[in-house]
């Protein structure tokens, strides 16, 4: 009996597609050359073998080279292409793995966004800080530039600007955000989604960890007796705080000035820069103690180089009492107006003719710096055996105001 070969025959319709769904020589290149299968959306390293006006070639190791097309090339901008020359290594994204031509069709712009989204996501996951120039502003916030991409920081994450409601002073803050376009700001990365084209950005957490950073290493750099430079962002009724770049340091009241204050705002304005001497540093409360005084010559040692009896000195009164006023000087020198030169009448008390605040002109009739005590009078201003200096002293005032006058004039030709 003949055995039956029962085993199924393919056809030659059914062999075919076997033969297309492996082409041996695809398969022979691949093998023998190395060449790594493309996919759209991929980022490659590749060489440039050829530039002209219309178009640039690209050696990506694959069968063939990439082109990067005219229309590519206008997105990519003429400066950027004046920067690039034929060796050049450069990242390319894969638009198409082959066209028509075989060519595989590439863009140079798509390829820096996507390694702009990459130094993105490592910002977000690092969470460096790092500074962004601002680009534009609308209501919500304002645009930064990161690479090609467009970052956004909303009103809320700004510190360069003070949030305001919409109801009270919407216009102004259109004019504080428009003043921050082409500035830098320090920001960090705080969300991020590519597939929505959104990047989200704060420079508030950005200059809290700058802050922490700076002060820890003010910290540990300033020691007592070095000077620094400052801006006096608060005041309270016990002293000001400066702030040295990252961290603020506390002027004690009686630390401000030689004379006596009885608030900051007496001697000081927040935004003012100021110098100030490290009183000290206190490793474990995380302090700075700072001092403004120290910096100006204490008063009375240098009291006989400002001062004469019988000079005429402009004051302000700060105390009343039963037995005179005190009156502080412009330097901060407090001295005393005894009850009996308020005037040539009978006084029972300085508040019958004084207020505290009130600005006057005093003559000095006595300077003792030893026992730092300065002797001042208001029924003497007007004196007669004075008025030769009183008559010196107006001479050069005028003097000092015609050169300033001079200046004034010299400086507006």
């Amino acid at each position: 009996m003949e055995n039956l070969d029962l085993s199924p025959t393919l056809t030659a319709e059914q062999e075919v597609p076997q033969a297309e769904n492996v082409n041996p020589m695809a398969e022979l290149m691949d093998s023998s050359f190395g060449f790594e299968p493309l996919s759209s959306g991929s980022v490659r390293k590749g060489i440039i073998v050829r530039m002209s006006p219309t178009e640039i070639l690209v050696d990506i190791g694959a069968k063939s080279e990439g082109i990067i097309s005219d229309r590519e090339l206008e997105r990519v901008g003429k400066e950027a292409l004046a920067q690039l020359t034929v060796g050049d290594e450069i990242l390319v994204y894969v638009v198409r793995p082959e066209d028509e031509e075989g060519h595989v069709v590439l863009s140079f712009s798509r390829a820096q966004q996507e390694r702009d989204w990459l130094k993105a996501e490592e910002l977000l996951k690092s969470q460096e800080v790092f500074e962004g120039l601002v680009a534009g502003f609308n209501r919500g916030g304002v645009t930064i530039k990161v690479g090609r991409l467009r970052g956004f920081v909303p009103t809320s994450q700004l510190v360069s600007v003070q949030a305001m409601s919409q109801e009270s002073a919407s216009d102004n803050l259109e004019a504080r955000l428009a003043d921050l376009v082409g500035k830098k700001l320090r920001l960090k990365v705080v969300e991020l989604d590519q597939k929505r084209n959104r990047l989200i950005l704060s420079e508030r957490q950005a200059n809290r960890d700058w802050r922490k950073q700076a002060k820890e290493r003010l910290l540990s750099e300033l020691k007592k007796g070095d000077k620094c430079s400052g801006i006096v962002t608060s005041m309270s009724d016990f002293g000001a705080f400066i702030d040295l770049g990252g961290a603020d340091g506390l002027v004690h009241l009686s630390e401000i000035t030689w004379g006596h204050i009885n608030h900051p705002g007496e001697a000081l304005k927040v935004g003012q820069r100021v110098e100030a001497y490290v009183l000290n540093v206190d490793m474990d409360r995380r302090r700075i103690g700072l001092s403004l005084r120290r910096l100006q010559p204490e008063p009375w040692s240098v009291v006989h180089e400002r001062y004469a009896v019988g000079q005429l000195v402009d004051a302000t009164v700060t105390k009343l009492t039963n037995f005179g006023a005190f009156a502080r000087l412009d330097d901060g020198i407090e001295g005393l107006i005894h009850l009996s030169e308020l005037s040539d009448k009978r006084v029972g008390h300085a508040r019958d003719i004084l207020r505290e605040g009130q600005r006057m002109r005093l003559r000095i009739i006595r300077i003792d710096p030893q026992r730092r005590r300065i002797g001042l009078s208001l029924k003497q201003a007007p004196e007669e055996e004075y008025t030769e200096m009183d008559w010196r002293e107006q001479l050069a005032e005028m003097d000092d105001e015609q050169v300033t006058t001079e200046d004034s004039l010299e400086t507006e030709n």
